[in-house]
Formats: structure tokens, C-alpha cells, sequence
């Protein structure tokens, strides 16, 4: 059944409940009350109190289902639907520049913000992590990652949150691009990017490394579970985004590492804290860019 079916139905639902509702009212009378019709009258009461509550149950779950239902379906808007990520709007104008745009993948009265590049590889990308030169501090605490921060016209984290409804709602690829100190520039496709929720610990899940000059540093990263200095979830015994500065999907530690400090010219004596991509250019070499971006393939069956 298709969603627009199925709200159309919650909708009738709703209309009789509240019908019903109107049909039962008693009639007003003039009529002098004997205690017995006193008391009838009272018992009645109680019974349409006890309706009128299961009523409103009712009517409050229908509505609850309602707006879930408007939220999956996308929202009439003129000529175009309210768009859930940058796919949808280059889909609709390929001319748009790369910039800040609105989508709508929590529905349409939560619109979200996002960077999209219109020029890679054909456009239509949602940037959902960028650094290019140094002005956000990446090294946060969890609640931070899970909200996003950052700002969206030069460096930035999306949210793990918002990244979780992004593959929700669409199958999506994953692009990862990035350029060294002298001008050099690689990437990495990945056929596929989904993130569970964070009840699953926002675990990465990838599909097969398919091309990009970069090589594939997360190999070793998928099906992990997302690690910040105040909540350890990677497999080493001590805490890798505390060691490594930075927020990611860490193993025990990792191949890369797009969150870490950024220093330029691979200054830092302490290690593989850097920005890094380790199948291109090593852990100990810091990026001078790096940005991960989805772009969605088709819309989910569900």
C-alpha cells in the first residue's frame, strides 16, 4: 500500500472517531430528576468520561501515525516536492551552484541545512563532513557528533543523527575526496553508506570499494561502532579518539582518520593524530582537505 493511500485511511479513521463522537451527545432536557435518575444520570457520566478518554487515546495515537506518515511522504511545493537531500534538488534544476540549501529528510516542519556540491562527478552531493583549513576544532565530545557543529560554509560536521535519517531514507554512495599540500588530489567511491541509529552505536556499514586513485583506508573501519573521547566504543583497550583527536568510526585505531587535528604541512611530533588517509598518503602525512559526501541512488521501497 502506498503511503498516500495509508494516510488517506488514518484521516477517515480520525473523521469517524470524532463523528461518533458528535453522534452521541445527549439531548438537553427541562426535566425534573428523582435520586434514582440522579444516580442513573451519574453512572452515565462516568461512562461517557471513560469513552470520551478512550476517544481521545484514539484520536491522539491516529494523529501520531499521521504525522509519521506526512513525514515519509513528501510535501507538494509548487512544481517540485520538498527535497530530502541534494539529489533531489539537482534532480529538479541541474544548474544550481554548489552552496548551503535546505532539505527535508525528517519531514517537512524539520528542514535541515546542509552544503551541497553540484560540480563533482556529475553533482547532487550532500556533504555531510568537510575540513579545508583548520578553522573548526574537530576534537569534541560526543554530544557534539551526534548533534553536528561546525560552519556550513567552511568547515563542518553534519550530525550523526542527521546522517542516520539521510540512509534511512534513501540507498546511498559514499565519495570521499581529498588534496595534499602541494596540490595533489585523490578519492575513494564507495558503492554504498548506511549508519544504524545510536541505540546500535551509529555503526558504519559500507558497501564495496569500487574506484578512486585514494585507495580504500575503510576497510577496516566498517561495522564499526562510533568512538568520541567521552564515549569509547572502538576494540582497543584504551580510548582511539583520545589518542588520536579526533570523532570517527574507529577500530583499534584506524586507516583514516578525517577528524583528527588539523596541522598543516605534517608539523604535529605526536604521532598519527593528523587528518589522514593512510592508503594514499600515510597516517603520518596531514591533508590539507578531505570531504565526505552521499548522494542517493533511488528511494527506498518503504
Amino acid at each position: 500500500m502506498s503511503l498516500q493511500l495509508r494516510v488517506v485511511g488514518v484521516v477517515e479513521e480520525l473523521n469517524l472517531i470524532t463523528h461518533s463522537r458528535d453522534n452521541q451527545r445527549p439531548e438537553r432536557t427541562e426535566k425534573r430528576e428523582t435520586k434514582t435518575e440522579k444516580k442513573k444520570k451519574k453512572k452515565k457520566k462516568k461512562k461517557k468520561k471513560k469513552r470520551k478518554k478512550n476517544r481521545r487515546k484514539a484520536i491522539s495515537s491516529k494523529m501520531r501515525v499521521l504525522v509519521l506518515l506526512l513525514g515519509l511522504v513528501p510535501l507538494s511545493l509548487g512544481s517540485m516536492s520538498l527535497p530530502l537531500d541534494c539529489a533531489d534538488i539537482h534532480n529538479h534544476d541541474s544548474t544550481k551552484p554548489s552552496g548551503v540549501y535546505s532539505i527535508f529528510p525528517g519531514g517537512p516542519v524539520s528542514p535541515l541545512q546542509v552544503y551541497c556540491d553540484m560540480e563533482t562527478d556529475g553533482g547532487g552531493w550532500t556533504v555531510f563532513q568537510k575540513r579545508m583549513d583548520g578553522s573548526v576544532n574537530f576534537y569534541r565530545p560526543w554530544d557534539h557528533y551526534k548533534k553536528g557543529f561546525g560552519d556550513l560554509t567552511s568547515e563542518y560536521w553534519l550530525g550523526l543523527d542527521n546522517i542516520v535519517l539521510l540512509t534511512m531514507r534513501k540507498r546511498n554512495e559514499l565519495r570521499v575526496d581529498m588534496e595534499d599540500w602541494t596540490g595533489g588530489k585523490a578519492y575513494a567511491h564507495y558503492a554504498s553508506i548506511s549508519v544504524d541509529p545510536e541505540q546500535l552505536g551509529y555503526t558504519l556499514h559500507l558497501g564495496a570499494f569500487t574506484t578512486g586513485d585514494a585507495g580504500d583506508a575503510l576497510k577496516n573501519h566498517n561495522g564499526m561502532k562510533f568512538t568520541t573521547f567521552d564515549k569509547d566504543q572502538d576494540t582497543w583497550d584504551k580510548n582511539c579518539a583520545s589518542s588520536f583527536m579526533g570523532g570517527f568510526w574507529y577500530l583499534n585505531c584506524h586507516d583514516a582518520n578525517p577528524n583528527g587535528l588539523y596541522i598543516p604541512d605534517s608539523a604535529s611530533p605526536h604521532g598519527p593524530v593528523y587528518v589522514s588517509w593512510d592508503t594514499w598518503k600515510g597516517n603520518t602525512y596531514s591533508l590539507k582537505t578531505i570531504t565526505m559526501k552521499m548522494r542517493s541512488l533511488s528511494q527506498c521501497s518503504n
